[in-house]
C-alpha cells in the first residue's frame, strides 16, 4: 500500500502525489509531520519492499507496535517520534491502526507467487481497510492543529478515504502484482468479470472495457469521498485549509486523468507533473468553493 502523505524522505524511492509536510504547513508543527511521515513510510517499506516472507514482515510489524507500547526499546524511527507526540500530547492509537492495516497487507506478501492474496469481498470490507489504512492519518494532522473535533472528523474520514480509494485504481496494476486487489469482489463479479480477466489485462498491458468501467466506477466513488471532504477546509485553521484546497485538488485531477486515458492505468500509470499545474490550481479552487 503507497500512503498519500508527502514527498519521500527515506532511502527507498517512492512516488507520491499529496504532499503534506509543504511551505505551508507552520515551522513548528513540521518536524512532527515528518516524523509521522517517516514512520508511515517506514511501516510501509516494511509491509512492501524488499523480499521478506509475510512471517517476517508481520513479526517486524508487530515489533514496531511493541515500541509504540514501550514494551521493548525504540528503535530511530519510534525515538524520533515519541518527543513530538509528548510534546503535542498526540494519542499513540492511530498509529497503531496504521500498523493493523500495514500487517494486512504484509500478510499477503507471499500471494504474488500463489496466485492468491488480499482481497475484499465487499465494499465494506475495503472501507474498513481504508479506516485503518488512511483515515489515522487524517486524524493526526487535525489533532497537530487542534482541528480534531466532532464536526471535522466526518469530512477528514471523507478525504483520506477518497485519496486512498484514488490511489488503489491509480496503483492497480501495481498492487495486483503485489498479490493485492483493492476491487470488492462483488463489483468485480457483478461486472461480469474474474481474477483472471485482470491478469489477462496485465499480459496484454492495457483494460478492456468491461475492466475500463468497472475502474470508472471505482474512480467516481474516490472522487465522491474527496468532494464529500471538501467543506473541511473551512473549518481548519487557513494554512491547513489551503493545504487540504491543494491535496483534494491533486486528488481531483488524478480522476481527471484516468477519465482522460480511458480509465486504463494498467497502461501507463497516471502521475502528476508541472504541465498539471494550471489544472491543479483550477481544481483546488474550485473544491475550495464547494458548499
Amino acid at each position: 500500500m503507497r500512503s498519500a502523505l508527502a514527498r519521500p524522505l527515506t532511502s527507498t524511492e517512492h512516488y507520491e502525489n499529496f504532499p503534506v509536510a509543504s511551505i505551508l504547513v507552520p515551522t513548528r508543527l513540521r518536524p512532527a509531520v515528518v516524523a509521522l511521515y517517516r514512520f508511515a513510510r517506514h511501516a510501509d517499506d516494511l509491509a512492501d519492499e524488499g523480499d521478506a516472507s509475510a512471517a517476517q514482515r508481520l513479526a517486524a510489524l508487530d515489533a514496531l507496535g511493541r515500541e509504540l507500547r514501550g514494551e521493548i526499546p525504540d528503535s530511530a524511527v519510534v525515538a524520533r517520534l515519541r518527543p513530538h507526540w509528548s510534546e503535542l500530547a498526540l494519542p499513540y492509537e492511530p498509529l497503531h491502526a496504521l500498523l493493523s492495516a500495514f500487517a494486512q497487507d504484509a500478510a499477503s506478501a507471499d500471494g504474488s507467487a500463489t496466485g492468491c492474496g488480499l482481497r475484499h469481498s465487499d465494499r465494506d470490507s475495503l472501507l474498513d481497510y481504508c479506516s485503518r489504512s488512511a483515515n489515522p492519518v487524517g486524524e493526526l494532522i487535525l489533532r497537530m492543529f487542534d482541528a480534531w473535533h466532532p464536526h471535522t472528523r466526518g469530512a477528514s474520514d471523507a478525504i483520506c478515504t477518497g485519496l486512498q480509494l484514488l490511489n488503489f485504481v491509480q496503483d492497480f496494476a501495481i498492487d495486483w502484482r503485489r498479490g493485492r486487489l483493492y476491487v470488492p469482489l462483488d463489483e468485480l463479479r457483478a461486472a461480469g468479470l474474474a481474477e483472471r480477466d485482470i491478469e489477462r489485462a496485465l499480459e496484454t498491458g492495457r483494460a478492456d472495457a468491461r475492466l475500463a468501467g468497472l475502474l470508472a466506477l471505482q474512480t467516481e466513488a474516490a472522487v465522491g469521498q474527496l468532494r464529500a471532504g471538501t467543506a473541511l477546509a473551512r473549518h481548519v485553521p487557513w494554512r491547513l485549509g489551503l493545504e487540504l484546497r491543494a491535496i483534494v485538488g491533486g486528488g481531483l485531477r488524478i480522476a481527471e486523468r484516468l477519465r482522460m486515458a480511458g480509465y486504463d492505468p494498467v497502461a501507463p500509470r497516471p502521475t502528476l507533473g508541472w504541465r498539471d499545474a494550471p489544472a491543479l490550481a483550477r481544481l483546488a479552487l474550485a473544491s475550495g468553493a464547494t458548499r
